[in-house]
């Protein structure tokens, strides 16, 4: 792999909460090259949210450095910010955050739509990212329409609409069937694959199991690392 996409060193996160300072991320350090599928996982406040949050610019450290694609995300503007993750991140969530008055076409096109891209070639390009999701007959219909598994698939086209260098999935089947996830989970290798990068966060190690590389995380700690053999 040719360069690191994203590189985090002694990262913390904390939070005053009631009077108390509460650690949600204690000195994490990792590297992630540019092509990889990386899993990070552990039990509920292991940190493992508010890492990605970090990650996609949602949020910022309280210590440590963070350099994504290259650039130090805490000297960026505001701007700047929502600059890059226009550019190098798509995001994708357990809750879909679709629009419930819109069509599954509207909703996959929105991003570009706040980027300016003309209507015709934001159509084109809505319709072409359904397809490779298996949707193209699906356009015309709102999200209470689609099961649970089409909307994701949804937000998925949505989240790659850009053609993003890193996808973030936070928990991205937690809301399927097992059959709805399976079908998720071979667009994820299709798209790592094609050169996107992958991070997806996740309590199941059946779902981890997918990724090259697991980072398992307990008490805002990176505790442990495995590679799936070759």
């Amino acid at each position: 792999m040719a360069d690191c996409l994203i590189a985090a060193e002694g990262l913390s996160r904390h939070y005053r909460l009631g009077g108390r300072t509460v650690t949600a991320l204690a000195d994490v350090s990792i590297a992630i090259e540019t092509g990889e599928y990386v899993a990070i996982t552990g039990p509920s406040g292991s940190g493992k949210t508010t890492l990605m949050k970090i990650l996609g610019c949602l949020d910022s450290p309280s210590a440590g450095h963070y350099r994504l694609d290259g650039i130090e995300v805490s000297g960026l503007s505001p701007d700047q910010l929502a600059a890059t993750r226009n550019r190098v991140l798509g995001f994708l969530f357990q809750s879909f955050l679709l629009l419930p008055q819109s069509t599954a076409l509207e909703n996959v096109e929105l991003p570009l739509a706040y980027a300016g891209v003309p209507r015709a070639e934001r159509r084109r390009r809505a319709r072409e990212a359904l397809a490779r999701v298996g949707l193209a007959d699906r356009e015309d219909h709102r999200p209470a329409r689609l099961s649970g598994g089409e909307q994701q698939r949804v937000a998925l086209a949505r989240a790659v609409i850009n053609y993003p260098k890193l996808l973030l999935a936070d928990e991205p089947t937690g809301a399927l069937d097992r059959a709805s996830a399976e079908v998720v989970l071979r667009l994820f290798a299709e798209l790592n694959c094609a050169g996107v990068t992958i991070v997806l966060v996740t309590h199941d190690m059946a779902v981890a199991a997918h990724a090259e590389r697991v980072l398992r995380f307990q008490h805002g700690r990176l505790v442990a690392e495995d590679r799936r053999a070759a």
